[in-house]
């Protein structure tokens, strides 16, 4: 990766590298201005956290939306910063592990003023407490509708559950299934899995699927005789709120068994590695669901967004890089609604958050209301599909809608 950020910081746990010594980090007062700050904010800068997974089973994805992260910063800060201030990131790897991160969040978080990414449903779930605790808003790299009973966790973009509902709507719609037949949902335990099997739950019971049930753990990694028995079951469609490995294995079993029925799976279930993998010949029978954009899309922001990638960074992207730009651009918007507000404390931003019901990234993501208590920000999705010739891996083939089923779901914590 080039290091021409000068923004991110070097070692994240190294004291040094952002500053707390000496009151760096801001300690609370009002600015010559009249703005009030507190925890991450001096007169200078702006800090933000990011926990991500570099080395577990998301790495890629946490990869491609710190890149996003940082893409955004370079060109607020270009463009003079917010309220006066530049904005910094602190970044720490947890690699995908609850207790990992619950280690170092401590070290992180008196440094920041809120989390600009939280990658992870276990690990927000490890946090979600913390947060409360902290008054410190998150976006969370997790996307299940059972986070929203905490005012300090900023979901940008639709929940797990919805996606699914407005995926098998798109199933339906296009005639790969339909009422009464059998489909197969393959869920890792856990929050994510459940959140996006609650989506199924909801729509087969509108339809009168038959739905058949599996759970599996992250490190479940060859699904052949699952799919085997899914076959025998009769399924229509096989539904995965998995990792990208799972997926590959999933697909992969599904064209060698002679299956070959569609494959729908909730944003972060593909990863472009998985054109180099043995699942690439079976990758056409997968459709993901998300309200963010794939790399490749074809609309001037997620392009203005992919120029600057490629004019920076030497990896291959992904789907996170415009996801992670369109989740700092909304935290732009927060922090500049604070400043109007003149109150950049975390309790001046759960404020500002609260009041903000147009967030717009240029279609890098649907348009968001963040007001209603509990309620997803979006339920609009875009539809796309692995695509080896597309930078990213992917392309959508159904653009932003909202499902009428999904219009009438009612969340878990929706007031």
């Amino acid at each position: 990766m080039k290091r021409s950020l000068a923004v991110v910081c070097a070692a994240a746990l190294v004291l040094t590298a952002c500053g707390t010594k000496g009151g760096d980090s801001g300690g609370g007062g009002t600015d010559e201005s009249g703005v009030k700050t507190g925890a991450g904010v001096t007169d200078s800068t702006i800090t933000l956290g990011v926990m991500t997974d570099k080395t577990g089973v998301f790495k890629n994805l946490g990869l491609g939306i710190t890149q996003g992260n940082e893409l955004w910063v370079k060109d607020v800060n270009a463009a003079g910063g917010v309220c006066g201030r530049q904005v910094a990131l602190e970044q720490v790897d947890h690699g995908y592990k609850a207790d990992t991160a619950k280690t170092l969040y401590p070290q992180i978080e008196p440094k920041v003023l809120g989390f600009v990414q939280l990658l992870g449903s276990p690990v927000v779930a490890a946090l979600k407490q913390n947060l409360a605790d902290d008054e410190a808003v998150a976006a969370p790299a997790s996307w299940s509708s059972e986070l929203l009973d905490n005012p300090y966790v900023m979901i940008v973009g639709t929940t797990y559950d919805v996606e699914m509902i407005d995926g098998l709507s798109y199933l339906q719609e296009q005639g790969m299934i339909a009422d009464g037949d059998t489909v197969g949902h393959i869920y890792i335990d856990g929050e994510y899995g459940a959140n996006g099997l609650r989506g199924s739950k909801h729509y087969a019971k509108q339809h009168n699927l038959d739905l058949r049930e599996v759970k599996i753990t992250s490190t479940d990694n060859d699904l052949t005789n699952i799919i085997t028995g899914l076959k025998g079951d009769g399924v229509k469609a096989i539904l995965l709120t998995t990792s990208p490995t799972q997926t590959g294995s999933a697909l992969a079993a599904n064209k060698a068994l002679g299956l070959n029925v569609p494959v729908l799976g909730n944003n972060p279930t593909f990863d472009p590695v998985l054109h180099k993998s043995p699942a690439a010949g079976a990758l056409d029978k997968l459709y993901v669901v998300a309200s963010s954009v794939p790399f490749s899309a074809d609309i001037p922001k997620a392009q203005e967004v992919a120029k600057k990638y490629k004019a920076t960074y030497s990896e291959p992207p992904n789907a996170g890089v415009p996801y992670g730009y369109a989740v700092a651009e909304v935290w732009g918007t927060v922090l500049n609604k604070a400043c109007e507000n003149k109150d950049l404390t975390r309790e001046g931003i759960a404020a500002a958050l609260k009041q903000t019901t147009s967030a717009e990234t240029g279609d890098l993501v649907a348009p968001l209301d963040f007001s209603q208590e509990g309620a997803p920000a979006t339920r609009q999705v875009y539809v796309a599909q692995p695509d080896a010739s597309a930078e990213g891996g992917m392309k959508y083939v159904k653009q932003l809608f909202e499902a009428p089923d999904a219009a009438a779901y009612t969340a878990p914590h929706q007031k």
